[in-house]
């Protein structure tokens, strides 16, 4: 049995932020970057910048995080552009307006979830490591230390 010290290390997660705030997307892609290995495939503070990325077709992306209210547009209409476009990967909203209504019509434009910004950031932070599949690595290297 060969002894391969090499750690299991998650492929990069891929994500599209659509979030019009500098301040708010640069302290969430840092927060991201301290909690798993990613990839940042783009991003848009408008509901037009999303569209075209989404023409362009260079959508490979595992998730894409939409705030609701951005400078031109809405996350509303970033939303119903995932079914027109067929785009991959789970999408989900970050808000500071996630009231019970709110989620309701995010659920039915297709979000996958719904994160309120002020409460919940670490419920998103374990979202995007369990779609990263970190805690199954983590629980894998778990598992084989055990019946070393």
């Amino acid at each position: 049995m060969s002894n391969d010290s090499t750690p299991l290390t998650p492929a990069p997660l891929k994500i599209y932020l659509v979030e019009d705030s500098t301040v708010i997307r640069d302290n969430l892609i840092e927060a991201l970057h301290e909690t798993l290995p990613l990839e940042l495939v783009g991003v848009a503070s408008n509901e037009d910048a999303l569209r075209a990325w989404l023409r362009a077709g260079d959508t490979a992306c595992d998730l894409v995080i939409v705030d609701i209210f951005l400078d031109g547009g809405s996350g509303l209409g970033v939303l119903a552009a995932r079914s027109e476009f067929s785009a991959p990967g789970r999408w989900v909203v970050l808000s500071n307006h996630a009231t019970p209504e709110m989620r309701r019509k995010c659920a039915e434009l297709g979000a996958d979830a719904v994160f309120d910004k002020s409460n919940e950031i670490e419920a998103l932070m374990l979202y995007c490591k369990r779609l990263a599949g970190i805690d199954a690595i983590g629980d894998a290297r778990n598992s084989l230390e055990a019946a070393l």
